[in-house]
C-alpha cells in the first residue's frame, strides 16, 4: 500500500467520523443548562439495578459490550507480544545476575508487597460499591508483584510469577466476559443483558453481572499486563543477541 493510497484511506475515514461526531454535538445540551439527560439516565438505571457506583454501572452494564472491546484490546496487545517477542532462533537466553539492593528498598518493598495485593483485591471486589473496578484494581495487583523485582531481583520476580497459569487466567477471564454476555441471550433477554439476581443495594453482592463482569476484567487486566511486562523483561534482563555477546566477551 503506498503512502498516496494511505493518506486516501485516512481522509475518507476521518470525514465520517467528523460527520458523526459533528452531528452527536448538534444534539448534546448546551453549556451551562441544568439539564443532564445521560447523568440522569445513568444514575436512574444503575439504582434500579442495584448498583452503588455509577461508573461501574455503566462500564459493566449500561455500555457493557464497549468494555468488551476495551478489553479485547488488552488481550489482543498481550497475544500480539507473546508473538513478537518470543525467542528468536539467533538469541541465547542467559540467566539473571543477582542485583545487589539497598536495604531500605527491599525493607519497602517487602512490606508494600502484601498490603497493595489486599487493595488490588479490595478494588476489584468492591468495583460495584465504590470508586475503582476491574480495570484499576487489575493494574494494582500487577504493580504489586513486580514490587518483588523493585525489592530483591529478577529472579525473585520470576519464583512468584507463575507466567504459565496467568496466561490461563488471561484467557479464560477474556472468555468469560463474552460467556456471561451469552447468558443474557440466553435468558431470553439481550447480549450482556443484566439477568442475575440484582442482590440488596450497597452489598458487595449486589449489581447483578456487574460485580461478575468486573472481577473477569479485574483478573484479565492483571494477568494480560503481568504477562505484557514478563516478555519486555526477558528481553531486557535474560535474552541477547549473539554478535553483542561476543563483543562483550572480548
Amino acid at each position: 500500500m503506498t503512502a498516496r493510497t494511505r493518506l486516501i484511506m485516512f481522509l475518507a475515514a476521518a470525514a465520517v467520523i467528523a460527520g458523526f461526531f459533528a452531528a452527536a454535538c448538534s444534539r448534546l445540551p448546551p453549556f451551562g443548562t441544568p439539564d443532564h439527560p445521560y447523568a440522569a439516565r445513568a444514575v436512574a438505571a444503575a439504582l434500579a439495578h442495584r448498583t452503588a457506583n455509577t461508573v461501574a454501572s455503566v462500564n459493566f452494564d449500561i455500555r457493557a459490550f464497549d468494555t468488551l472491546g476495551e478489553e479485547s484490546i488488552l488481550f489482543g496487545t498481550v497475544l500480539g507480544a507473546t508473538l513478537l517477542l518470543r525467542r528468536a532462533r539467533d538469541e541465547r537466553h542467559r540467566r539473571a545476575e543477582a542485583e545487589r539492593v539497598m536495604p531500605t528498598t527491599r525493607l519497602f518493598g517487602t512490606l508494600l508487597l502484601p498490603v497493595t495485593l489486599v487493595v488490588g483485591v479490595y478494588i476489584v471486589a468492591h468495583g460495584q460499591l465504590s470508586p475503582g473496578g476491574g480495570f484499576q484494581g487489575g493494574v494494582v495487583l500487577a504493580t504489586a508483584l513486580h514490587l518483588a523485582y523493585v525489592a530483591a531481583d529478577y529472579r525473585a520476580l520470576k519464583r512468584l510469577r507463575p507466567l504459565t497459569f496467568l496466561d490461563v487466567a488471561d484467557s479464560l477471564a477474556a472468555a468469560s466476559f463474552t460467556l456471561v454476555g451469552l447468558a443474557g441471550l440466553v435468558a431470553g433477554g439481550a447480549f450482556l443483558e443484566n439477568v442475575l439476581p440484582l442482590g440488596t443495594f450497597n452489598q458487595i453482592t449486589s449489581g447483578g453481572t456487574v460485580p461478575v463482569l468486573n472481577a473477569a476484567v479485574g483478573i484479565e487486566v492483571a494477568s494480560g499486563l503481568i504477562a505484557l511486562l514478563a516478555h519486555f523483561l526477558d528481553q531486557a534482563v535474560e535474552l541477547t543477541d549473539p554478535d553483542q555477546h561476543e563483543t562483550g566477551g572480548d
